[in-house]
């Protein structure tokens, strides 16, 4: 989620006007110039008030729907949450005709001007998926219900799969891939391609890793198998188990309790020296003997002792390891990288960095090379789409990127017309010129979020502010059971993170 001309009518020529009008031309084009220049160089920021953003909105136990100006776009007439199934597109699924006692309802669409649309199809839903952080609803593709079968239209209303399935929901975690059941049976649809991968001959169906791009698991009766990304099979369903592991051409299966590795053409590679396979990265094997972890390859050949009571496998030839209670990061070399000194541990694999929490809940980040770059801090923002840190150091707030590079607000912060300032224990805001526009005067303080609104406190009590520093809501509302405080215009956010509901 940033013209005239004129004619003199007079019949003499005069050398002195003439003189005077071109000198005057030249220095409108180069004032012009001058401009253009400028705003070529700017740094470029959008306009929050024109993005369009949605969101499900509740108050006086009712449902509707604003904008991200905090304008209603959907009436508060409801009983049911209002679903967006997309929060930048004005399509909007509304709750009708509800009968609570035989649990009968109806579905209708409906766009931002209140006109119903995709009146063609029946019971019209939005199809949710949830991993273990997020919930959202799948991209560009909804349900529809047709004597008693479930189909898929695209949000214009474009049929995408005829209504011949008992039901049709997400593989969970996994966007662009539909499970479809027929007779108790699941197969698979590619919402992406709009095609069937699997047909639905299988009792269950999962994915070999959290990424499609794996292949998947499927159950026929009893017995496991995979069919690859390409749809072809790729091992018959014969197994007693196939464990959820990146493959890299190998699989690890149990049979009658053993667990062996085996390759894409089912030939078997390891059987002993373990327990258990948990995790496959390249030829290099993490296992599980007698309780402890370790790390063999693919000829056998133990590469880390199983001597660890967890082993995560990070970059190269390093793993994040916890001996006595403590992680650290230990190589296949047999080097120690970090001390076992942290209480938990975790690679950032899309910023590129560990973050290791120790005893006093204090923080460090350490970067590539296993150096501390961020030493004793707490993590309060971690933004992964524009790519900077929020860490608390003593009483401060500052932020960084991923090469850990200090930089102010106004660098990260690019869209914002306002940011945060601290003095004397005090919040106010200052503008990308450093000029102060709102006094120090609250208690505690939010970034100016991405819509334009600053959420502030004073006395205990939380209000708001616009991109202007204007107040638009006193501070006067007790939200201090929230976990997280925000604003558009006159309406916060729910308690509930994961709905991402607006009431007042």
């Amino acid at each position: 989620m940033s013209r005239g001309k004129r004619c003199d009518d007079e019949p003499k020529l005069n050398i002195k006007k003439v003189i005077a009008t071109m000198v005057a031309i030249v220095v409108v084009i180069m004032v012009v110039i001058s401009i253009k220049n400028l705003l070529f160089n700017m740094p470029k920021t959008k306009d929050v008030s024109i993005i369009e953003t949605y969101f499900p909105a509740y108050t006086n136990e009712k449902w509707g729907v604003i904008d991200n100006n905090g304008q209603t776009v959907i009436d508060m007439i409801y009983d049911e949450m209002v679903i967006i199934p997309d929060k930048n597109k004005d399509l909007f699924i509304c709750t009708a005709d509800i009968d609570y006692e035989n649990e009968t309802y109806r579905t209708k669409v409906v766009n931002k001007n209140g006109t119903e649309i995709l009146t063609n199809y029946q019971n019209v839903q939005a199809i949710e998926n949830a991993n273990e952080t997020d919930i959202w609803y799948e991209n560009n593709i909804l349900k529809f219900e047709q004597d008693g079968k479930y189909g898929l239209i695209d949000f214009s209303g474009k049929l995408i799969l005829n209504a011949e399935y008992d039901d049709i929901y997400a593989l969970e975690g996994i966007s662009k891939n539909l499970i479809i059941e027929k007779s108790d049976l699941k197969g698979l649809v590619n919402t992406s391609m709009g095609e069937i991968i699997i047909q639905p001959e299988y009792t269950d169906i999962t994915t070999v890793t959290d990424n499609y791009d794996n292949g998947y698991i499927v159950k026929k009766t009893d017995k496991f198998g995979i069919i690859g990304a390409d749809a072809k099979l790729v091992l018959e369903p014969k197994y007693d188990e196939i464990k959820e592991l990146a493959s890299n051409g190998y699989y690890a299966v149990v049979q009658s309790g053993k667990t062996s590795l085996i390759d894409k053409d089912g030939q078997e590679i390891l059987k002993t020296g373990f327990d258990t396979i948990e995790e496959i990265n390249t030829d290099n094997i993490t296992t599980k003997l007698n309780g402890l972890y370790g790390v063999i390859t693919v000829d056998g050949t133990t590469v880390i002792a199983n001597e660890y009571e967890d082993l995560k496998y990070v970059y190269g030839t390093y793993y994040i390891a916890k001996k006595d209670g403590k992680y650290g990061v230990i190589s296949t070399t047999g080097d120690t990288q970090i001390d076992f000194i942290y209480a938990a541990m975790e690679y950032i694999k899309t910023a590129d960095f560990i973050e290791a929490e120790k005893d006093n809940y204090k923080t460090d980040l350490i970067n590539r090379e296993f150096k501390v770059a961020l030493e004793d801090v707490i993590v309060s923002e971690l933004n992964l789409e524009d790519g900077y840190i929020r860490v608390r150091i003593g009483e401060e707030y500052r932020y960084y990127n991923f090469e850990f590079q200090e930089k102010k607000s106004q660098e990260i912060l690019a869209t914002s017309t306002l940011f945060l300032i601290k003095e004397n224990g005090k919040y106010g805001y200052e503008n990308k010129n450093g000029e102060r526009v709102v006094d120090c005067i609250y208690d505690d303080a939010k970034e100016q979020n991405k819509f334009g609104y600053c959420a502030v406190q004073k006395d205990g009590l939380w209000g708001c502010l616009k991109s202007d520093g204007t107040v638009v809501v006193e501070p006067s509302i007790n939200l201090s059971e929230y976990l997280y405080v925000d604003f558009i215009d006159t309406w916060y956010l729910n308690k509930d993170l994961n709905l991402n509901i607006y009431t007042k």
